[in-house]
């Protein structure tokens, strides 16, 4: 301090003197500093526009007039062309800008400048400093070596200020589904998810949730499971009631999971969504794969019909039908499968007579399998074909036919005969 005091006594000298030229400052430059405007605490897994205020401190403690001579374009105390470039130091954070440009900034004034960051997922809590580089040039000095001309010199500096930053910790799920007969097109069932804590924070009084992704047909039914205290590195098994719409296909879908937590200082938190694929069987269906259904024209017979479960899980309960149209007739239209495991068939029967005006050729009537699901849901199968043949009646059914037909006839005539034999002993 008493050199500067020194130095501006001597100036005042050579200023008085009739040599002296142009205005003088006394300054020591600009003077930068950088701070993060906010909070400086974030959140791994985090993208963020860190905000950052650099002020020029720079004073002029003295300025010297003179008329007759020129004054200065620049003070010796505004920092010219500022650009700072931010860096992630020994920091896990990741920058996405390059070098900013904030142009002049005049002594005492400031500007605020945002830089794009990342804070991976999984970084390590912690306190990190972030170098922050600011470059510009500053009036070094101004000779007035004529009445109308005065020499600048401009010099460039470079200052580092590091920022500090502090990285909470937090709780990261890693989630997979676990396989356990998975779910159907149509159906509701149970979802297992082994979930991980890979975060850095012990959760207290954790609930595990799932939520339902965009319009994804997998939609929670139960959406809640409470697992208490969940410590970093500890994995469990959570088990959901979801259904599946019967628009969906058999593929993956999105499913959403978090865990709302107490965390280290009390504070209830909600963990960064983590998107798992759920897989999707398609809906269970029937084949028939096999058929005895062969009718003679004007006849009935009890058809055997062989289903088989072409789904992935066990149909409860399994009931199937036949629907039935001209030039066919059935009085026992329906049949009990009972329970039908993946792969597994069951034979139903039923009685169906064909019309004496039937065609002979091959038809097809529509069959159903009604069933239940895992959870006691009644579903029903898609539509599936019975393949029923008319055939014509053979030399042995006609002979049999005309004599069923004369037996009939000996029997009108016998009883006629018979009620005129009675009428007349009554007469």
């Amino acid at each position: 301090m008493e050199i500067r005091y020194f130095l501006i006594a001597i100036i005042m000298v050579f200023f008085m003197a009739p040599a002296m030229a142009g205005t003088l400052y006394i300054s020591d430059g600009p003077t930068l500093t950088a701070t993060i405007a906010g909070t400086n605490q974030f959140s791994p897994g985090k993208d963020i526009l860190l905000p950052v205020k650099i002020e020029n401190r720079g004073l002029n403690y003295l300025k010297f007039v003179q008329a007759g001579y020129i004054e200065r374009d620049d003070l010796p105390n505004t920092a010219k062309f500022v650009t700072a470039s931010i860096a992630p130091g020994d920091s896990p954070v990741i920058v996405k800008s390059d070098s900013q440009v904030m142009g002049d900034i005049p002594g005492g004034k400031s500007v605020l400048v945002t830089y794009p960051v990342k804070i991976p997922r999984l970084a390590a809590a912690g306190e990190y400093l972030l170098p922050l580089a600011i470059s510009y040039q500053y009036l070094a000095g101004a000779e007035q070596s004529a009445g109308d001309l005065i020499e600048y010199t401009y010099k460039t500096k470079t200052v580092v200020v590091t920022l500090p930053v502090t990285i909470e910790p937090n709780v990261f799920l890693e989630v997979s589904p676990v396989m356990n007969g998975g779910l159907n097109v149509g159906t509701e069932g149970y979802l297992d998810l082994n979930v991980t804590n890979s975060g850095g924070e012990d959760a207290h009084a954790a609930t595990i949730k799932i939520l339902r992704n965009g319009n994804s047909p997998v939609t929670p039914t139960d959406s809640n499971a409470f697992i208490g205290e969940f410590p970093s590195g500890n994995s469990t098994v959570c088990r959901f009631k979801v259904s599946v719409s019967r628009d969906a296909e058999a593929q993956e879908y999105p499913l959403d999971v978090i865990t709302v937590y107490k965390n280290h200082e009390g504070d209830t938190v909600t963990s960064a969504p983590v998107t798992v694929g759920i897989p999707v069987s398609g809906k269970i269906g029937f084949d028939v794969v096999a058929a005895e259904s062969a009718i003679s024209a004007g006849k009935k017979k009890v058809i055997t019909v062989t289903y088989r479960n072409s789904g992935n899980v066990v149909a409860y309960n399994a009931q199937a039908r036949i629907s039935v149209v001209d030039p066919f007739t059935s009085n026992d239209d329906s049949a009990y499968l009972g329970d039908i495991a993946p792969g597994q068939t069951a034979i139903a029967r039923y009685e169906v007579g064909a019309g004496s005006d039937a065609v002979a050729k091959d038809y097809a009537l529509d069959s159903e399998v009604r069933y239940r699901d895992s959870l006691d849901n009644s579903q029903i199968s898609d539509t599936v074909k019975v393949p029923v043949t008319v055939v014509q009646p053979t030399t042995m059914d006609a002979i049999m036919g005309s004599l069923v037909f004369i037996f009939a006839g000996i029997v009108i005539v016998v009883a006629a005969g018979y009620y005129l034999l009675v009428m007349r002993k009554k007469k």
